[in-house]
């Protein structure tokens, strides 16, 4: 299938949801349900390089899943350290950059090594990047980049008169990313859940009612097809929004 469409897609950003409720229906545990959630990381990842899509950011765990129990997040913690352990190969032969959004120097610290030694590794790549979001809160991001952008005013780096925008941005997590083009969701929930509020401004929604164990290549491309069937305005009218050429989702 090769969908096509005037949107430009250069960056999309998943809710990884249902893993819980994925496992429960199967009578199994619910690390069960992340676990096999950790496993289809890998074929999102493979199609989005066969796609050629610049960015793909990944919610993976966020500053209120410290809430969870101490042992669902240990097995999560787990669940992270063998995905870096096991990728880090595929990552560098596609050339693919990792970067983490978030408080990551919160993680524990059997996290920290194989997290550094993957940012390390591929830090050099260019073309594609895996954004990963660990302990991120999109509040909490707002209140980090109002933090920093204060204290470079203290310091003479900025001028308040001259804040708009594309200054204040360059403080947040995702300084440097695209704005997402399309946010996914899947499990049939139909809200945002305090992620990407900011970057998320403009961007088209697709709510997914596939849990994510079995949200697969299929869905995917379902997905970027919606995508491309839509109109971006970015609050202009339908006759003032310019068309560029159609961008053709590679063969897959």
């Amino acid at each position: 299938m090769s969908p096509k469409g005037h949107n430009r897609l250069r960056h999309v950003a998943i809710i990884m949801d249902g893993n819980g409720r994925w496992a429960r229906q199967r009578g199994l545990p619910r690390i069960e349900g992340h676990r096999r959630g950790v496993e289809n990381v890998r074929q999102i990842i493979q199609v989005a390089r066969e796609i050629e899509l610049e960015h793909l950011t990944l919610f993976a765990f966020s500053v209120e899943n410290w809430q969870r129990p101490p042992d669902e997040i240990a097995s999560l913690m787990d669940l992270l350290e063998l995905f870096l352990k096991r990728n880090i190969k595929d990552l560098i032969k596609n050339e693919v950059r990792l970067n983490v959004i978030g408080r990551p120097e919160e993680l524990p610290d059997r996290v920290q090594k194989p997290l550094h030694k993957a940012l390390e590794q591929t830090a050099h790549f260019t073309e594609r990047q895996l954004n990963v979001a660990l302990n991120y809160g999109s509040r909490t991001e707002v209140l980090d980049a109002v933090r920093a952008y204060a204290e470079a005013v203290r310091e003479g780096k900025e001028d308040p008169r001259n804040l708009d925008w594309p200054h204040f941005e360059n403080y947040l997590y995702t300084r440097g990313v695209p704005d997402p083009d399309l946010l996914i969701r899947t499990s049939g929930e139909s809200r945002i859940s305090n992620f990407l509020l900011m970057q998320c401004a403009y961007s088209e929604l697709f709510f997914s009612p596939v849990f994510w164990p079995e949200f697969g290549r299929e869905h995917f491309l379902k997905a970027i097809e919606s995508y491309q069937q839509r109109e971006r305005r970015f609050g202009k009218t339908g006759e003032q929004v310019q068309h560029p050429t159609d961008h053709a989702i590679a063969n897959s």
